[in-house]
């Protein structure tokens, strides 16, 4: 498996391109915005799209899934169906950030936990972490021991909860259930900023290192 990261909109979402390097089929896991963008990348890599995957509800992450979607004729998959009232608040929402004007959607598929998402001989797991949003899902590809988050959690960080649907507790026992157990060697791809790995973040980040929730 490759991956190339491409920040998008004004809030610098990584949107991420994955791809199979056997069969060059890929994947796009939050396109917020930028569309053309987008589309140079997947150009570059000279791979074929095949499905376009949405961690969660929010415009940063959803804003140019649909516009891809119709223009390379390939399926929204995800997020859980508990962001579907998200999607349906997108105008607003574009309005309030000051988005290009977004509609609203249901995507081609609502995806669950223990799902299992093929992208050419690759396959990603679909872990289901409420918390920052109710519907917000984590894809894991443990063959590269990689996983793709979200808003869920980032290096030294972890996600807001003060939007509409968000729960702390929900959050932090998402982190401790669903991503720790993924091994401390897996790194992940956050939805904002640097990359990281869990066996850091249990180690130093503050709101979820390991003295700290045990203490």
């Amino acid at each position: 498996m490759k991956y190339q990261v491409v920040p998008v909109s004004a809030y610098r979402t990584n949107c991420a391109l994955l791809w199979c390097t056997q069969s060059n089929r890929a994947a796009l896991i939050d396109p917020g915005g930028d569309p053309e963008l987008l589309m140079q990348a997947i150009e570059a890599q000279g791979v074929t799209l095949e499905r376009i995957l949405l961690t969660h509800g929010h415009i940063d992450h959803v804003g140019a899934a649909m516009v891809l979607a119709d223009r390379l004729g390939v399926p929204v998959e995800g997020p859980h169906r508990d962001d579907q009232f998200l999607l349906e608040m997108l105008p607003e929402e574009a309005r309030t950030y000051g988005f290009p004007m977004v509609e609203a959607f249901t995507p081609g598929r609502y995806l669950e936990e223990g799902d299992r998402i093929q992208v050419g001989n690759l396959t990603l797991e679909v872990l289901h972490t409420p918390g920052h949003t109710p519907g917000h899902l984590v894809f894991h590809n443990p063959q590269a021991g990689i996983a793709f988050v979200g808003d869920l959690i980032f290096a030294g960080s972890v996600g807001r909860t003060d939007f509409e649907g968000g729960n702390r507790r929900d959050l932090l026992h998402s982190i401790t259930t669903k991503l720790w157990p993924l091994g401390a060697d897996t790194e992940f791809v956050p939805g904002h900023g640097p990359n990281s790995t869990i066996a850091r973040e249990r180690r130093l980040n503050p709101y979820v290192a390991d003295n700290l929730l045990q203490g």
